[in-house]
């Protein structure tokens, strides 16, 4: 039993989606789960399409048409009967997602955000599954919503290990033994209440690990756009280093400080029963990849990891009294009421300080609420520079010409706040 992750960048059209039919032709050696995402950009219009909704930003019925645009083109593409069931299928999600648009609005914007934005994986894999039986892939789809399931922390559901364990074997194991071959989403679970929700953004890797945990998996596969993990995201450096082997404990480290290129959660189900993950390119499928298994070895490669669109809070009481243990209280509560993570955090005598991602919709309630018993500043947009295995020079080399705001410096570790310019 081996378990394949392919990400929204390996399915973002007609072409994609043959090349993954190619590598499932020559790696599927065994029974496999495949675990897909949402096709390219389509996460991002989903959320705009929620946002036209609850907050009234844009029209629903013009993003909504792009959206079916976009994906009956890459039906058009992938085949010729034009009376093939998929295009039916396809209609019915988007007549879902219509029906979801005329519920009645509640106060919970994470609520309508998984009911909604969750579709994008159920479009993608409905398209990707017909496609693979339509070229005598033979494959049947599953409907994850069934099978991981959650608590109702929507946006963040929290998985329910024992209820997903019994329906791992009591629904998915029973298909996988007659067809050897699944085709699932990753992203989404479901409610006890049957409603969906969805394990953080970029949460289909963990949907990767937790299927395997289940399973018993002997290994995982992520396919991404890059040769496997890199020392640094590509986008922002230049002549990166791809990491051939990495301890568990290492990606852990590496995805807390915003990695990319693995969601956070996904190592600790693989790492409790040491079951290797592979992050390979579905560009170049023979290449190794990068391997992450139990192994003690530190790494002492130099890695650096780079945050933008980030906001710089700064809180202290109104008074000027110590930051103590029941300030630190309040202000955690209110992170977590508004699903905000600090990506570094920092306290002093009288202020506290939280780098955050910038979400409009989550800063500014957030900061009203700080402010009715603290005094808040803060900073954007800043950048958020993590490097591990550190040297003075890498250091200077990087806040050339800009700002510090704050940093942290452990043995290995070194995090900064940086803006552009200097004072």
């Amino acid at each position: 039993m081996q378990v394949f992750k392919f990400g929204g960048a390996s399915v973002k059209d007609a072409e994609s989606v043959k090349n993954i039919s190619e590598i499932l032709k020559n790696y599927v050696t065994e029974s496999t789960i495949v675990v897909v995402s949402a096709m390219a950009k389509t996460t991002n219009k989903l959320e705009e399409l929620v946002n036209a909704y609850f907050y009234k930003e844009g029209n629903t019925e013009i993003v909504l048409n792009e959206l079916k645009t976009y994906h009956l083109n890459i039906i058009n593409h992938l085949f010729e009967n034009a009376n093939h069931p998929i295009y039916a299928d396809v209609e019915n999600v988007f007549t879902e997602i219509v029906w979801g648009l005329e519920d009645e609005l509640t106060s919970n914007y994470n609520f309508h955000y998984d009911q909604i934005v969750s579709y994008g994986e159920v479009l993608a894999t409905k398209i990707i599954s017909a496609y693979l039986n339509s070229i005598e892939i033979k494959n049947t789809w599953m409907d994850a919503r069934g099978i991981i399931q959650t608590d109702n922390t929507y946006r963040e559901g929290k998985v329910n290990y024992e209820l997903t364990e019994a329906l791992v074997q009591t629904q998915l194991m029973p298909v996988i033994n007659n067809n050897n071959l699944v085709i699932t989403q990753g992203f989404i679970g479901g409610t006890s209440e049957n409603y969906t929700t969805t394990l953080g953004r970029e949460g289909s890797d963990y949907s990767a690990a937790l299927f395997a945990y289940f399973t018993n998996a002997s290994n995982v596969t992520i396919w991404k756009d890059v040769a496997g993990v890199l020392n640094a995201d590509p986008k922002y450096f230049k002549n990166t280093k791809k990491i051939d082997e990495l301890s568990y404990h290492d990606a852990i480290e590496l995805s807390y400080y915003g990695a990319s290129i693995i969601h956070p959660k996904t190592i600790k189900p693989l790492q409790n029963k040491n079951i290797p993950l592979y992050v390979k390119s579905f560009l170049k499928p023979a290449e190794p990849g990068t391997v992450i298994l139990n192994n003690q070895k530190r790494s002492i490669e130099i890695t650096y990891i780079f945050k933008v669109n980030q906001v710089l809070l700064s809180i202290q009481p109104k008074d000027f009294s110590f930051i103590a243990e029941d300030n630190l209280s309040v202000i955690f509560s209110l992170f977590n009421k508004y699903n905000v993570h600090a990506n570094m955090t920092q306290n002093s005598a009288i202020s506290f300080s939280a780098c955050i991602d910038y979400d409009l919709h989550k800063i500014d309630p957030l900061i009203a609420d700080l402010q009715l018993q603290f005094k808040v500043l803060y900073n954007a947009p800043v950048e958020l520079m993590s490097v591990r295995n550190y040297t003075l020079d890498i250091i200077n080399y990087l806040t050339e010409n800009k700002t510090i705001l704050i940093e942290q410096r452990s043995r290995n570790t070194l995090q900064m706040v940086l803006i552009e310019g200097t004072n």
